[in-house]
């Protein structure tokens, strides 16, 4: 046995190159079997997820069977490569020792809300949107039933692909014809016909029908409070008295025959301008200002004069305007960067998850221009814009810190905090479909209806009112914003928090991010729960908590809480 590693020896020892390449070759055949043996056992832990990506697929129409592998993959990457991470969560579900563990660590488990998003929607989940079937309709090329947008998929479509975006754009109606194609509309313009003739499976699920050959399956869609303002591509803003100096308020105008809505929101858009303002056959274009800050909106009825070209929409008058907002974008407060110098105190903005954070945070964003940070890290919220995620939460170079957390040594460790309070009864639930649906994603019925939701209210419920009560205990300087007064009146609450970081307020900027406050993270206005999740003894123990977060806030001179979190 000597003599042959002798000889080996002596081979490499004239010819070291080769020794070497084979040490090379050795390595990377070793870096190669970990990297399969990595990826195998997330497949097998992920063959579920898989699943549900399939059908997901179905659903959404852009994600592939590759896709999803993908996204599996790069999950898998996240982990590896980000900062690691705590998942926050009440302080008493955590685990004998494993406090001492955390306190190592910083993060979320926002990196897995990818495969989260994917879970499934079958077939059945196509009913449990709020939408009411119509019938079949007659469909002609040249005069549609539906004369909104429309959008094709001949590979994946589905009646909730289609329904779902109708709703975003705020349509009444939602039809899908040759079991590919989907149109959105306000009002049907075509007769019916025998519900036989709609008789094509959709593409993207076999279990439904999609209408037929020149042949409408129209739904009427039940639509949210803030989707049934839109029009369209359109937003409606309300009825407005004539500005004092219109010429300066709005500084484009133009006389349209045969006015409508689409008309002149087509003009407005061709302009660049965020509002289009229809005053009777006249159509104004321009930006919110000082002059027509859209803050003092009239009675409807004073808008109520049909338009010449379209019998069904309202175009004002001389005297008061009817105002739409436009898919222009207003570039007025969407410059954003870092502090230009460090900042010597901390500043957290500090939340119960689902009460409104990354709302908040895009809001805070677009007011000041500066990025905000995270305690955590999550890189779906990084792909979105939010350029301070990946920054250490203590580099002093956002304006302020997101986190979820709760407890003497965590809050202490702030200099100052902004603090939000939401209904938990909204809060819970937000929450729980990010838990199970991602940031705009939802929680499947079998998760509202199985054993998960009970338990999630069991162990978060005390924790939304601990989560306030500690910030108010432990919180050196403590400015507490509701989520629904922000969403009432965000103006003066926004500037109240933008005084509070101790930045000067332009109200110019303000006046922008009224018109661009939604931002990528609002959920679908379409898909809700057909029934209260909450049972009496849920309800029982959350009005308790809400009593104590209430008597807490008045013992400190604060404003108590909103009165629709006040038990009823």
């Amino acid at each position: 046995m000597a003599k042959p590693l002798l000889k080996i020896q002596r081979y490499f020892r004239r010819k070291p190159v080769r020794f070497f390449s084979l040490i090379l070759l050795y390595l990377t055949a070793g870096s190669l079997v970990f990297l399969h043996s990595g990826f195998v056992g997330d497949s097998r832990s992920g063959t579920k997820g898989g699943r549900d990506s399939l059908v997901a697929s179905e659903k959404g129409g852009r994600t592939s069977l590759s896709d999803a592998r993908g996204l599996g993959i790069m999950s898998r990457v996240f982990k590896e490569t980000r900062r690691s991470g705590r998942r926050y969560g009440p302080p008493w579900m955590k685990k004998p020792g494993q406090e001492g563990q955390e306190k190592m660590r910083r993060g979320g488990d926002y990196t897995n809300n990818w495969n989260r998003a994917l879970k499934a929607r079958s077939a059945k989940d196509v009913d449990d949107g709020r939408a009411k079937y119509i019938g079949c309709h007659i469909d002609d090329i040249q005069k549609r039933a539906l004369r909104g947008v429309s959008f094709f998929d001949y590979k994946k479509m589905t009646v909730f692909r289609c329904q779902d975006n109708c709703a975003e754009r705020g349509y009444m109606y939602a039809g899908l014809e040759f079991g590919a194609e989907c149109y959105c509309g306000h009002k049907i313009q075509a007769p019916n016909v025998s519900d036989s003739e709609c008789n094509m499976e959709c593409k993207g699920e076999k279990s439904n029908l999609c209408g037929g050959a020149n042949r409408l399956s129209i739904y009427r869609l039940e639509l949210s409070q803030e989707s049934a303002r839109r029009y369209g591509s359109s937003i409606f803003k309300g009825c407005f008295h004539r500005p004092d100096n219109v010429t300066l308020a709005l500084p484009i105008s133009a006389v349209i025959q045969n006015m409508s809505v689409d008309k002149c929101v087509d003009m407005c858009t061709e302009r660049e301008k965020t509002l289009a303002v229809l005053g009777g056959d006249r159509c104004h274009c321009g930006f919110p200002t000082s002059l027509f800050s859209l803050h003092e909106p009239e009675d409807e009825s004073l808008c109520l004069h049909h338009c010449l070209g379209e019998e069904f929409e309202t175009c004002g008058n001389e005297e008061y305007f009817v105002v739409y907002q436009t898919q222009v974008q207003d570039n007025r407060c969407m410059d954003r960067h870092f502090l230009p110098t460090r900042a010597k105190q901390l500043v957290a903005l500090a939340s119960f998850p689902g009460a409104g954070n990354t709302w908040a945070r895009h809001l805070i964003e677009l007011a000041t221009g500066f990025y905000t940070g995270s305690y955590y890290f999550d890189g779906s919220l990084y792909n979105k814009g939010f350029k301070g995620e990946r920054d250490h939460w203590r580099s002093g170079r956002t304006i302020c810190i997101k986190t979820h957390e709760s407890g003497k040594k965590e809050i202490e460790t702030f200099d100052s905090s902004v603090v939000m309070i939401r209904n938990p009864y909204k809060a819970l639930m937000a929450e729980f479909n990010r838990k199970y649906g991602g940031h705009i994603g939802f929680a499947s019925q079998a998760h509202w209806k199985g054993k998960e939701w009970p338990e999630f209210v069991k162990n978060y419920s005390p924790w939304w009112a601990s989560h306030t009560l500690d910030w108010l205990n432990y919180g050196k300087a403590v400015h507490v914003v509701h989520f629904e007064n922000v969403k009432r009146d965000l103006f003066s609450h926004l500037k109240g928090m933008v005084q509070f970081l101790g930045l000067k307020v332009s109200e110019e900027r303000l006046l922008c991010v009224e018109g661009q406050k939604d931002g990528n993270f609002k959920r679908s206005g379409l898909r809700k729960l057909e029934y209260d999740p909450y049972t009496p003894d849920m309800r029982a123990s959350i009005n308790e908590l809400v009593r104590k977060v209430d008597a807490a806030l008045r013992k400190r001179n604060m404003p108590g809480i909103p009165d629709e979190y006040m038990p009823r």
